[in-house]
């Protein structure tokens, strides 16, 4: 892509280096945060940056990444292209300027991203560099285009293989071309990309780079997804809320402020929820920071001053809270800033302190205007939040009959909850289990000193389609908030959590799935910090139980069953198919599903807020034909559905 007249100078002079990445692969939870498939993920994310901050330079419009069928990557960009020659300052061992690409590939923060040289805005700054990904990669190849030319340099786990060399001749093409192959010698689970994980992330950055073609191509399934959005976070809000009603359309800014880019998205609908994310140069910034502060405190002042001036909240009434104005929100904030201060090497936070300043200034000027201007849609806003003041009053009120508010009150614990002795909470796992007989046999066959079980008496109260107030008018759900200790919503504090693992076990049938999938809704939305922080799981129980003379298997998948009955080899097999965990008596169940020596639970996460966001409101809201639309588009490929 040609280069703009405008552009920061960006050659061998832009790179300096930071340190060396003798650490790296002995110690790649410091770089990447582990070895495990959140790890794996990062250094495709990593070098995804690298293109990206070429976009936001203005000098890229084009990305595209293939993972090949060995589960090599490559990322290619037509951005300007690595600056290739002597470095002016970075010396190799021998005293000899290094070439400019080794500094980039081997030395752990190198990049042109440092006092401004290469980049006016990145978001690679605080990463760990294309660097990291060479060390921990078994082999990697750069191309570059540039000048007219075609070089390549070959990489074995971060060391260089011979020079630079030029291998061909390109004309008007400029831009490069990262491949590698993880090492599993580091990544030494049986790990693999997964392709939906990385086809959320790509969403992201092409909503918030508007205008960059992504084009992600996984050659192993051969799939492939595009994505392009002119609109850029104002399409984005619209994905989101692609399934709920809105109040009216989205409210979009942008404007610079002392070099620091601010645009923000917003738009209100019927849910009783808050989908608000913040970006800061691309960067999903999951924990929020400055920038996400100045968009509430701004909408939620703007909101209160524009209902007290056209006399829609009365004299006597209180002003909105944020929580009053964020019901039903959705919003993102995204920041493009030359110095961005993270709180940490992860970047999940921005810490700016002007940057709320300037985000409460832009935000506050635009909303008000598009209220002062579209009075029906601002009286539709202001119901929403006097509808939410009174509901989560009636919330507050409820709440105080739920939490247990010391110790001393443990006698408010719902009379079904059967507690375990041990009170070092690091310790203790909470069974929520379904219906009274599995929750006989859960009872009988656990380990009382750390296992607590919770039966749970039919299905709870779908919390997507509900507020706070109705919600905690729900005896189960009261009894479970009751039991955890930790309140819910706005009060929630997980230091008053009462047990390290929650695990929800249910059977393995329709109802059983319908039960799994209301309670991971109610988490999700109002106790997110317990997926956040790994408190949550998913008990395995067996499918089947296999008996042949005296001996007994038991199978926690179908092809696990028909692999213990083939190597049999008798027609004198008993199948038995549970249907519910209340077939099995105490001592199966505690064997196969409650025994920390034996059994298999799945940690709940959430990769994608975003992405698990849109799709709990699809699966869980209020209209049918994108649910519809979604069982029909997946019906053949559900497993354990009984019929």
């Amino acid at each position: 892509m040609a280069e703009k007249d405008n552009q920061i100078n960006y050659d061998v002079s832009s790179i300096q280096a930071l340190e060396g990445i003798e650490h790296v692969r002995k110690r790649p939870g410091m770089y990447v945060g582990g070895t495990d498939i959140k790890a794996l993920h990062h250094l495709v994310y990593e070098v995804v940056d690298n293109a990206i901050d070429e976009a936001l330079a203005g000098v890229c419009n084009r990305i595209d990444i293939t993972i090949h069928a060995d589960s090599s990557v490559t990322i290619e960009d037509n951005g300007r292209g690595i600056p290739v020659g002597p470095h002016p300052t970075k010396k190799d061992a021998n005293g000899k300027p290094m070439e400019t690409l080794d500094v980039v590939m081997t030395v752990i923060g190198a990049g042109g991203k440092f006092g401004g040289g290469g980049y006016k805005v990145s978001g690679g700054l605080h990463g760990v560099g294309v660097s990291a990904v060479n060390a921990l990669s078994e082999w990697m190849v750069t191309e570059i285009k540039r000048d007219g030319k075609l070089w390549r340099q070959e990489y074995k786990r971060g060391v260089p293989q011979g020079t630079i060399k030029q291998v061909g001749k390109v004309k008007n093409e400029t831009g490069t071309k990262q491949t590698f192959k993880f090492d599993k010698k580091i990544f030494t689970e049986d790990i693999d990309f997964r392709f939906d994980t990385l086809v959320q992330r790509l969403r992201e950055m092409s909503f918030v780079a508007r205008g960059v073609t992504i084009k992600f191509v996984d050659e192993r399934a051969d799939r492939e997804m595009t994505f392009y959005f002119e609109g850029g976070i104002t399409s984005f809000v619209r994905y989101l809320n692609r399934n709920r009603e809105n109040l009216h359309p989205v409210v979009h800014v942008e404007k610079e402020i002392e070099n620091v880019g601010i645009e923000a998205a917003i738009q209100y609908t019927d849910a009783y929820t808050e989908s608000v994310y913040s970006f800061a140069n691309t960067i999903n910034t999951v924990d929020g920071g400055t920038h996400l502060t100045g968009l509430r405190s701004s909408l939620t002042r703007v909101i209160n001053d524009y209902a007290r001036k056209n006399g829609l909240l009365k004299d006597a009434d209180p002003n909105f809270s944020g929580d009053d104005t964020r019901e039903g929100l959705t919003a993102i904030v995204s920041v493009k800033h030359p110095d961005p201060q993270f709180e940490s090497q992860t970047k999940v936070k921005l810490m700016n302190a002007e940057v709320q300043t300037y985000v409460t200034q832009v935000v506050g000027e635009a909303f008000s205007t598009f209220l002062e201007e579209n009075p029906q849609a601002s009286k539709a806003i202001i119901a929403k939040c006097l509808t939410s003041a009174r509901a989560r009053d009636a919330a507050r009120k409820a709440r105080d009959l739920v939490i247990r508010k010391s110790a001393l009150e443990s006698l408010t614990l719902p009379g079904k909850l059967a507690d375990c002795s041990e009170r070092d909470s690091a310790k203790t796992e909470l069974y929520i289990v379904e219906g009274d007989s599995a929750g006989g046999s859960a009872k009988q066959g656990r380990d009382r000193h750390f296992q607590a079980i919770l039966p749970l008496r039919g299905k709870i109260l779908n919390t997507e389609r509900a507020r706070l107030d109705k919600i905690l008018g729900n005896n189960e759900v009261r009894s479970l908030i009751s039991a955890l200790g930790t309140g819910v919503g706005d009060n929630f504090d997980l230091e008053g959590l009462r047990y390290g693992r929650i695990i929800i076990m249910t059977d393995a049938d329709v109802d059983g799935s319908h039960i799994r999938t209301l309670l991971l809704t109610f988490f999700f939305r109002y106790m997110p910090q317990l997926l956040n922080e790994g408190h949550l799981y998913i008990a395995q129980p067996p499918l089947y139980r296999i008996a042949h003379k005296n001996q007994v298997k038991y199978a926690y998948s179908d092809k696990e069953k028909d692999k213990y009955v083939k190597d049999i080899g008798s027609d004198k097999v008993g199948v038995q198919r549970y249907k519910g965990l209340g077939e099995m008596n105490p001592e199966q169940l505690w064997e196969t599903t409650m025994n920390p020596t034996n059994r298999t639970l799945l940690l709940v996460t959430v990769e994608d807020a975003a992405e698990a966001d849109r799709t709990f409101d699809m699966l869980m809201g209020d209209a049918v034909d994108p649910r519809k639309k979604f069982i029909q588009t997946h019906a053949k490929s559900v497993r354990n559905l009984d019929i």
